[in-house]
Order: structure tokens, then C-alpha cells, then sequence
């Protein structure tokens, strides 16, 4: 292996008097965000030869995100969307390993935790509950909610999680339940949208609530100006969120309220500055923050199903290329003599190769269970086909499991019950071995593909035994809607997590009257 190059050891002031982080820290950042666009442009290459099916991927907003997580705990939780995976990687939240495998849709938890190749790629998530369906210890993680595919439906989560904050902070009755999930409300919700997702309703409902409740939320916009093929000027007032938000700026006599930075996505040092303010006092004051990060560029376009290069003018896409924040990272780190050309030419031919050997670590995750199954069909196929003297029916379904590059479980299945149709008339042990195989494969396939769709821990509600009602002469005669009222009683005081929450819930709550004078 060839000998990587020495970092100096020396702290750089980003402000006078103010942020100072060490060259280390620098020069680690910039091998997240290059690692992370390697991967980008390695997953898309997957899709052009067709090893993957369609890539969404999250170049152009690398610096951004390395330099957010800097400043996201242990504790602290993301809701987001699909353009997060230098986020991911940056946080320990995730690995390429495991984002390659989620690239291929591997369907094994262990190589790809997120959801098992369930959802639509770059849909992240940690694993919230242990293997008995408990919740681990949080606090001590740092953990993401299960990204959702509509656009802006991870706002309504994003300010549920702040509101959790606030409450474990400021409710004394939730303090014995605190120990997995909170330290005094110290946590941080970050979400992140892109900027044609704010012209949906459950942002500005959750920028409103948020300045409402006043709550720990940090909410990124990545802004390239567009959404899809849609320029700023045709979906956001002002072609500015951050402008058009200035009425919900915090005001220290209402107490109401939140906080807006606009920051450039290619510059890391004003980022960091950014992003090091704006979460030390969210975290502190509980106030809301919207980071507006413009400048935002798109490398390869919105996805794998489109060209930019279609819509974009020829300006629009020499600044993309003038301002790559990879590019623009790496000429600020030599501007400072934190390396050489040279030496960043190192690092960077050093994150090639771990990119590469990722890549192909994934790929055989997924291969080998499928490789082992297609060799056990063609042998048993094999010994029928033999046992049979050879028909050509047979020898076809061998034909189709031939490649095994071109081989899927689909493939495998399909040859094995077209194999048994066409020895239907046989009663040898070996068609029963094929049949006997067909069964288990078919039964691990259900598991593999079809399990978990509901709770199977000991909390499942599925799990819980039905009690029939039973009344007596003396039964009280009551309405309906006090029944309700004393289920909600008994379960909020039996669980002080429990809470009601809306415009309908309260003394004046005439439409509920299920919860009336519930409101404290």
C-alpha cells in the first residue's frame, strides 16, 4: 500500500475570536464529502449497467452536510430526505458498505440495516428497536427516522421529534421515562428539504407550529435553484424561501417565532460557522432554525431517469461546474497549506480504492446467497433431468440458470416450478428433493421479503389478548363518549409518554367531546 501523506498538526481560526477546528478535522471532512461523491458517481455508472435500477443520489451537497454534522449528538435525531447520504456517512449513522447495499436493494438487515431493500434507494434510517422489539438507548446514538418517499412528509415528523425535546425538557412527569431518549431536552431534530419541496403545506404548517411551540428543530433547505426542471421563479415567492419567510422571524417580545440563516453550500468555513451558531442555540434556547443553503449545484442532475443538461442554460451549468463545493473545498484547504496538490492527490487515489472495494463487498453480500441457491436448483434440476433420460424441457430451465450474472431469486423460482410441471408425471426421490426445495426456498422467501410488515416484537397490539366486556345488574348506563373519556384517563395516567395535542382538545373542545378539560 502505498504511504499516505502527513497531515500538519495546527488549528485554524474559521472567525476571529470565534470557531477554531484542527487541519485533521478538515482534511476528514473533505474525505467524507469526496468519498461520498465517488460513491455518487460510482452508484449511477451501477445503474448504467444495469447492476441497479434507478439511483437518486445526494451530489453537490456534500460540504453542507459534512460541516451540519459536526454538529449533530449523540441523542439527536434526523428526518430528511433522499439527498442526505454525506449526512449519513459524516454522522456514523451509516457506511458505503451498507448505502451500496441499499444501492442493490439487499434484502439481508445485516448488510443493509436502513429497511432491508424495502424502500426506493437513499431512503435512510437507524434502527430504533433492539432485537426484542425495546427501545435502545438513544441517547447514547445518533439516530434517524425512516425517510418517507412523498415529498415533505418527513416536516410533520421532523417537528413531532423537536416537540419531544421540548417536552421531556419542561414535563417533570416524564423524567423516569427520559433515561433511553432525552438529557434534559438537550436534542436536536435536523431535517432537511429541498427548496421545491417547501411549496408544499406540511412545511409551512410545520414552520408555523414550530414557531409556535418554540422547539428544538434545525431545518436545512438545499437550494440549486431548482425542482426537477422547474426554476425558483415558478413555485417560491421572491425565488427566495428565506425571503419569503421573514415574517416568521423570532420576536423577542412574543416569544414566537424562528431563526433563518442563509448560507453558501460550497463554501465549508462559512458553513461551519453557520452550522456551529445556529445549533448551539437551538439546542440551548429551544428557538427553531430554517438554514437556507443557495448555491447548491447537481452534478449529475436530479437522477438516473433525466438529464439537467435538457433544461439548464449553458450559465446555470458553468456555475455548477465553477462552483462544485468538492472542488471549491479542496482549493481553500491548499489555500491554507494543509496539503499539497500532491498529497490530496494521494488521499484522494487512497478513497478510490476503499469506494471500489466497497462497492464490489456489497455487491458479493448480495450475489453469494443467490449463487448458493442457483447452483443447489441446477443440481437438483440436474439429477431429474438425468433421471429422466434428459428432456429438452428440462435441459431448458438449465439453459436459463446458466449465467449466473444474469441470475436472479425471480429466475431461480421460475425454473424450479417450471422444472416440476414438466415432470409432473415422476415419483422419483429425485423430483421430491426438487419439490422439497421448492417449499423452503418459497418459505424463505416469504420471511426474506414479507416479514415485518406488522410488529412481531412482544409489544405488537397483535399480541395483545382480547377481553371480552362484561356488565352486571349494577353496570353504570353511560354515553359513549365518557367511555372514551375514561380510556383516555387510564391510559395518560398510566403512561406518562402519552399526550393529546390539537385544536380540538380542551376545555373548549366541543368537537371531541371525548377529552374535554384535558387542556393544562
Amino acid at each position: 500500500m502505498p504511504r499516505l501523506p502527513v497531515i500538519p498538526v495546527r488549528q485554524v481560526e474559521l472567525e476571529p475570536g470565534g470557531l477554531s477546528i484542527s487541519s485533521s478535522q478538515i482534511i476528514e471532512d473533505y474525505r467524507t464529502a469526496y468519498r461520498s461523491r465517488l460513491m455518487s458517481l460510482t452508484g449511477t455508472r451501477e445503474v448504467r449497467t444495469a447492476r441497479a435500477t434507478f439511483v437518486i443520489f445526494g451530489d453537490g451537497k456534500e460540504v453542507a452536510e459534512v460541516a451540519m454534522a459536526r454538529e449533530f449528538n449523540p441523542g439527536d435525531f434526523r428526518a430528511g430526505y433522499y439527498r442526505d447520504q454525506t449526512l449519513m456517512l459524516a454522522t456514523g449513522m451509516s457506511d458505503l458498505t451498507k448505502l451500496f447495499a441499499q444501492l442493490y436493494a439487499d434484502p439481508d438487515p445485516a448488510h443493509e440495516p436502513a429497511s432491508g431493500g424495502r424502500q426506493m434507494t437513499s431512503h435512510f434510517a437507524t434502527r430504533l428497536l433492539d432485537e426484542d422489539g425495546e427501545f435502545r438507548q438513544l441517547v447514547k446514538l445518533r439516530n434517524s427516522s425512516s425517510d418517507v418517499s412523498p415529498t415533505g412528509g418527513q416536516m410533520a415528523r421532523l417537528l413531532g421529534l423537536a416537540y419531544a425535546s421540548k417536552l421531556y425538557r419542561h414535563e417533570p412527569a416524564l423524567a423516569d421515562a427520559a433515561e433511553r431518549f432525552s438529557v434534559h431536552g438537550n436534542e436536536v431534530a435536523f431535517g432537511t428539504i429541498g427548496n421545491a419541496g417547501t411549496s408544499q403545506g406540511l412545511f409551512f404548517e410545520t414552520i408555523n407550529a414550530a414557531g409556535v411551540l418554540q422547539v428544538p428543530m434545525a431545518l436545512s433547505v438545499w437550494d440549486d435553484e431548482y425542482g426537477i426542471s422547474v426554476p425558483n421563479r415558478y413555485q417560491t415567492t421572491k425565488s427566495s424561501i428565506s425571503e419569503a419567510l421573514r415574517g416568521f422571524e423570532w420576536d423577542e417580545h412574543t416569544g414566537s417565532g424562528i431563526d433563518i440563516y442563509v448560507v453558501k453550500g460550497w463554501d465549508y468555513r462559512s458553513c461551519r460557522i453557520a452550522y456551529h451558531e445556529g445549533i448551539s442555540k437551538v439546542r440551548r434556547t429551544h428557538i427553531p432554525a430554517v438554514f437556507h443553503v443557495v448555491d447548491m449545484t447537481q452534478p449529475q442532475g436530479h437522477s438516473t431517469s433525466g438529464s439537467h443538461e435538457r433544461y439548464k442554460s449553458r450559465s446555470r451549468l458553468q456555475f455548477e461546474h465553477d462552483f462544485d463545493p468538492i472542488d471549491r473545498m479542496r482549493q481553500w484547504i491548499e489555500s491554507l497549506s494543509l496539503l499539497s496538490p500532491e498529497g490530496l492527490d494521494e488521499l484522494e487515489a487512497e478513497d478510490e480504492r476503499l469506494v471500489r472495494a466497497c462497492r464490489r463487498e456489497a455487491f458479493e453480500d448480495l450475489v453469494q446467497p443467490i449463487h448458493r441457491d442457483l447452483n443447489k436448483a441446477r443440481a437438483l434440476i440436474g439429477d431429474l433431468a438425468v433421471r429422466m433420460g434428459g428432456p429438452p424441457k428440462l435441459q431448458a430451465q438449465l439453459r436459463s440458470l446458466a449465467n449466473p450474472e444474469q441470475v436472479n431469486r425471480k429466475l431461480v423460482h421460475s425454473a424450479v416450478v417450471q422444472a416440476l410441471i414438466a415432470s409432473r408425471g415422476d415419483r422419483s426421490d429425485a423430483r421430491e428433493a426438487l419439490l422439497a426445495f421448492k417449499d423452503s426456498y418459497e418459505r424463505e422467501n416469504d420471511r426474506r421479503f414479507n416479514s415485518h410488515l406488522y410488529s412481531e416484537s412482544p409489544q405488537s397490539p397483535l399480541r395483545v389478548g382480547h377481553r371480552p366486556p362484561s356488565y352486571s345488574k349494577t353496570s353504570e348506563l353511560v354515553d359513549a363518549r365518557e367511555v372514551l373519556q375514561r380510556c383516555f384517563d387510564h391510559n395518560l395516567k398510566k403512561d406518562a409518554r402519552i399526550f393529546i395535542v390539537g385544536e380540538d382538545v380542551g376545555k373548549a373542545g366541543r368537537r371531541q367531546p371525548g377529552v374535554p378539560g384535558s387542556q393544562r
